[in-house]
């Protein structure tokens, strides 16, 4: 699929209509994210989609940014922070290699977006760019090679047709030593399943203070 922003433009209506696979889920990733914010921090959420999470943050930071590059996404993140009042949520339209890394952020999230990235190790050289050391790196990433293979081999012929989006195929473990190596500590790494998502929220160490 050579536009990805034209399938994500397509499916963002009924996106946004369908619940939360599994809020138990979904809320304890929230909770474990948000006792690590701080009110003072500036938040940067990369593929926010409809903005539900970045919403849902924006009580527990001083700025959020929220960044996708489908315009219709974003719509709806708008629409819906506009009515609840939301009032610390910036919305941008913008692709990874769009987002200026002369800023950095206390807390970077990709959410369900690593898998979703040809290069998802360059991404994570972004991310290690945008998180200001001491900050947290949040991702919640499905981990295509520990699914069936079935599915590996039918996916890429669906993403040719437009049907689902290219996947990018890696383990759990892979991820984890990717992100570490760019020089995040990983204190928190849960998978409620074998085939879930792997959650993971890494913290950007301190360069060492000069002696």
């Amino acid at each position: 699929m050579s536009d990805p922003t034209r399938f994500w433009d397509r499916i963002s209506a009924k996106y946004a209509r369908q619940p939360v696979a599994d809020e138990i889920v979904y809320a304890r990733k929230l909770a474990q994210t948000q006792e690590r914010l701080q009110p003072g921090w500036e938040m940067l959420e990369i593929g926010c989609g409809t903005g539900s999470t970045a919403i849902a943050h924006a009580p527990h930071v001083k700025q959020v940014r929220a960044v996708d590059f489908s315009k219709k996404m974003l719509a709806f993140g708008q629409d819906r922070a506009a009515r609840e009042g939301v009032r610390n949520v910036q919305f941008d339209c913008a692709g990874l290699d769009d987002i200026d890394t002369s800023r950095a952020y206390d807390a970077v999230l990709m959410l369900s977006l690593l898998h979703l990235i040809p290069d998802w190790q360059g991404a994570l050289d972004k991310a290690r760019a945008l998180t200001r050391p001491g900050g947290i790196f949040v991702s919640s990433t499905a981990c295509m090679a520990a699914m069936p293979l079935a599915l590996r081999l039918v996916l890429p012929g669906l993403a040719k047709l437009g049907l689902v989006p290219r996947i990018s195929s890696f383990t759990a473990d892979e991820l984890a030593e990717a992100i570490t190596a760019r020089g995040f500590e990983i204190e928190e790494r849960w998978q409620p399943g074998p085939r879930a998502a792997v959650f993971i929220i890494a913290r950007r160490t301190a360069p060492a203070a000069a002696r």
